[in-house]
């Protein structure tokens, strides 16, 4: 009697390998924008820029990132080439931070942040639209390991920047740190080559009438457009964080580069320890009170940080605003995606990320402003109040996800 053939799922690897490696994809964009946050205390001072000039830097990165949205969803919803224009955007955000040595005037350094941030915005309809077709019933957790990237991307970027500095120019440093987004890049195109159908299950992208009309309902549904105005004031007083935390401790602490980037990496280790329980518990209890809990205690934490000197104590407490801050990361997007019929993904995610590119592109602005006339620490109370009006508005989202149509 012939014994029967053993039938076996796919293996851990083939299961789980997509979504770290589109987590590590994410880490890389993550690393771009870090060295470039890292590295603006350092151009300010060489260029002699004020605190406005500093914000009109990176508010262009952010209004880069609105143009890159009204492309980047529809070309990923209508072709369904998601790892490509993952790809296309690691190529391009590793090319603009490489070029950071080719010049070192405002103009030419304006111009190469215009191209990371349309990297940064290129990157999350594919990726998040990518895994959350993939995996649909472990939403939260494969977003939550997207978010993990981001955190590992943001908490190393800096401190290797910040090791270069210490023996070469910023110019150099930024040169040197857009190696790792390459490598990673390749990794991701043999992915690719092995997935031709990028996670689509072997159907085409939808045609524009059907794009338009799905459009259509996005923008008419209301728990749709309270969510990317509580994502927008969210990710707003984040991305401020990024910007003036490093100013904060350069010029008010007194903190040198590699101390500069040790505590922006406290920052984010709060936050890898964080995404992964958070995401998962969301697809268990629901995205609302993990979202209303994060963001309240982010509040009250970046208030408090105008009240500690230097030293352990602000490194602990900055590694707690990781914490609470970047759990509610994967679970907004999850929330999103909820919401949203697996078709729209790529849109869904555009719209929600060009609300947040758009209000993030007034903080800078608005902070330098508050930073050159009251100082540096006025900023972080802007912040916090951000972080409240985010509170507020999730309040009012409803508490239970409706299905995707």
């Amino acid at each position: 009697m012939q014994s029967q053939p053993t039938v076996t799922g796919p293996s851990l690897l083939a299961r789980q390998g997509p979504i770290f490696l589109v987590g590590l994809g994410h880490g890389a964009t993550h690393w771009v924008a870090a060295t470039f946050y890292l590295l603006l205390p350092f151009i300010n001072r060489d260029l002699g820029l004020s605190y406005s000039q500093a914000g009109l830097l990176v508010s262009i990165f952010h209004i880069a990132s609105v143009g890159a949205n009204f492309g980047s969803g529809p070309l990923v919803d209508v072709t369904g080439r998601r790892v490509l224009f993952q790809i296309l955007a690691l190529v391009l955000g590793g090319g603009a931070l490489m070029a950071f040595a080719a010049g070192a005037g405002f103009v030419w350094l304006a111009a190469m942040v215009v191209l990371i941030g349309t990297t940064n915005n290129l990157w999350h309809p594919a990726a998040i639209a990518y895994l959350s077709s993939r995996y649909p019933k472990k939403r939260g957790y494969a977003l939550s390991i997207h978010a993990l990237g981001a955190n590992l991307g943001d908490a190393i970027a800096p401190v290797a920047a910040g090791m270069l500095l210490v023996s070469m120019s910023w110019p150099g440093a930024a040169a040197v740190n857009s190696l790792p987004v390459f490598a990673v890049a390749a990794a991701l195109f043999l992915l690719w080559k092995g997935d031709r159908t990028d996670a689509t299950h072997g159907k085409p992208g939808m045609g524009l009438g059907d794009y338009f009309a799905g459009m259509g309902r996005l923008i008419r549904n209301r728990a749709v457009l309270g969510l990317c105005l509580m994502a927008g004031l969210r990710t707003a007083a984040q991305n401020g964080l990024l910007m003036f935390l490093p100013l904060y401790l350069v010029d008010v602490l007194k903190a040198g580069a590699l101390e500069t980037g040790t505590v922006m990496m406290a920052m984010q280790v709060g936050g890898i320890l964080a995404v992964v329980i958070a995401g998962t518990l969301s697809d268990r209890i629901g995205r609302r009170p993990i979202v209303l809990a994060g963001l309240g205690a982010s509040t009250v934490v970046i208030a408090g940080l105008t009240l500690l000197g230097g030293g352990p104590l602000y490194v602990a407490g900055v590694a707690l605003l990781g914490f609470v801050l970047f759990a509610v990361r994967p679970v907004v997007h999850s929330w999103m995606m909820d919401l949203t019929p697996g078709e729209m993904g790529g849109s869904a995610t555009s719209l929600m990320f060009g609300a947040q590119a758009g209000l993030s592109a007034i903080v800078p602005i608005a902070g330098g402003f508050v930073a050159d006339i009251w100082g540096l620490p006025s900023v972080f109370y802007l912040l916090a109040a951000l972080m409240l009006m985010a509170n507020m508005t999730a309040v009012m989202l409803p508490g239970k996800a409706a299905a995707a149509e």
